[in-house]
């Protein structure tokens, strides 16, 4: 196993679906994985043991991307469980209520930008702080949409703007941290088959829009956390400030 591939990753909502996906994906290939989650502890405590079943490291941490001061927990906590973290996906979001913009309470207006926006800038920067001071090549994949270049009009216009700002991050920071050996990148998965359409009062979404997609079908989450995993290895090393589409033709 090489150096490389025993580096300590750290997911943000990671528990379930995408993050789930990444996280086994991660393990299976002999990184330790640190990963937080926000509620559900019983789909956390399920994905410990499958993971540390494996005998490879794992670790989860409850607790709300969007909190001041959660990031830098998280990372403290990965660290003293798994050693330094050089590897960050930036995956927790949700997309709020389905429906039209117009009518869609501030309250979850906010909520959606807070989690999907500002906790990943928060990560992002403390990820960055931290490798610049100690000189670590260090890498970000943040999690996107096709809905930042669709709009998603009728139904998460919202949700859309959150993921168009975290393609302008990823290009930004990515060019801004070239130089130091960080790697910025996004993948924007099209419709994947996991429980946060039904979250967002949806769960047949899926299913509907299948005929949309050029190929016919919605993602599976193993499939998005395999270009996530690239874009994290050597094989990518040339990419940075990049957004990755994998949405089945879209």
């Amino acid at each position: 196993m090489s150096e490389r591939s025993r580096e300590v990753l750290l997911v943000t909502g990671g528990s379930r679906g995408i993050g789930a996906a990444i996280v086994r994906e991660a393990a299976a290939r002999g990184h330790s994985v640190c990963f937080s989650y926000l509620r559900d502890e019983r789909a956390a405590a399920a994905l410990l043991d499958e993971v540390g079943a494996t005998g490879v490291g794992v670790h989860a941490v409850r607790g709300d991307v969007a909190d001041t001061g959660f990031a830098a927990r998280l990372f403290d906590e990965a660290q003293q469980a798994l050693g330094p973290v050089g590897l960050l996906v930036n995956n927790a979001g949700i997309t709020g209520r389905h429906g039209p913009f117009v009518d869609l309470p501030i309250e979850l207006m906010r909520r959606t930008v807070d989690v999907n926006l500002t906790g990943t800038l928060m990560m992002a920067q403390e990820a960055v702080r931290r490798w610049q001071a100690s000189g670590t090549p260090g890498r970000i994949v943040n999690v996107s949409s096709i809905a930042a270049t669709l709009g998603s009009p009728g139904e998460y216009v919202h949700y859309a703007a959150t993921k168009a700002a975290i393609d302008a991050l990823t290009i930004g920071l990515g060019k801004e941290v070239a130089a130091l050996g960080i790697r910025v990148n996004a993948v924007a998965p099209g419709t994947v088959h996991t429980e946060i359409h039904a979250a967002g009062g949806v769960p047949d979404r899926p299913a509907r829009v299948a005929g949309r997609v050029p190929m016919g079908r919605v993602a599976e989450p193993e499939e998005i956390a395999d270009v996530v995993l690239w874009l994290l290895s050597d094989e990518a090393s040339y990419v940075t400030a990049t957004v990755v589409r994998a949405a089945g033709g879209l």
